[in-house]
């Protein structure tokens, strides 16, 4: 009986660090929008986040747009379940699962300014813009500056300073 508590005890811990992780990435992400400058500036449509893949960051960022805008933007989240079902949208973020259709993505938003974020160790190096991280038991970000480049996206100093840059 007890082993059991023990693993009812562990199991919960991991779920609930998980969800905490999940609302931290919806934090950062916001900050990456207040420090990263996409081109063109327009200012007249909603700012999309799709998000690519099942994830349980999903309604973190929901009750984010819900408060928060990019600007004077709309922040609209977008679900999509592959990679052929990616519309415009100013940040793409890639779930665990669908970390295997990067190079599908990459190829689907070449000449686009579109931000990739995904949380799979390797795919900052892969080409994503942002990857998710864990180090020394803190979720942390890669950035891949010549992704950055590549979609023509400008990178505050500030956010440099905090990234692990690749």
């Amino acid at each position: 009986m007890r082993k059991l508590f023990f693993i009812f005890t562990f199991l919960f811990f991991g779920l609930a660090v998980q969800a905490q992780n999940y609302q931290l990435h919806s934090v950062y992400i916001y900050s990456f929008i207040r420090y990263v400058q996409w081109p063109g500036g327009d200012t007249s449509s909603d700012f999309i986040i799709g998000v690519l893949g099942d994830s349980p960051l999903i309604p973190y960022l929901q009750k984010m747009a819900e408060v928060k805008k990019a600007g004077n933007r709309t922040i609209i989240i977008k679900k999509f379940d592959s990679v052929s079902e990616v519309t415009d949208s100013e940040i793409i973020f890639m779930s665990k699962e669908s970390g295997n259709q990067l190079e599908g993505l990459l190829s689907r938003l070449n000449g686009k300014n579109t931000m990739i974020i995904t949380e799979k160790e390797g795919m900052g190096k892969e080409g994503s813009n942002i990857n998710f991280v864990i180090r020394n038991g803190k979720l942390a970000f890669e950035l891949n500056r010549a992704a950055m480049d590549r979609a023509d996206l400008k990178v505050s100093t500030e956010l440099s300073r905090l990234a692990i840059i690749i």
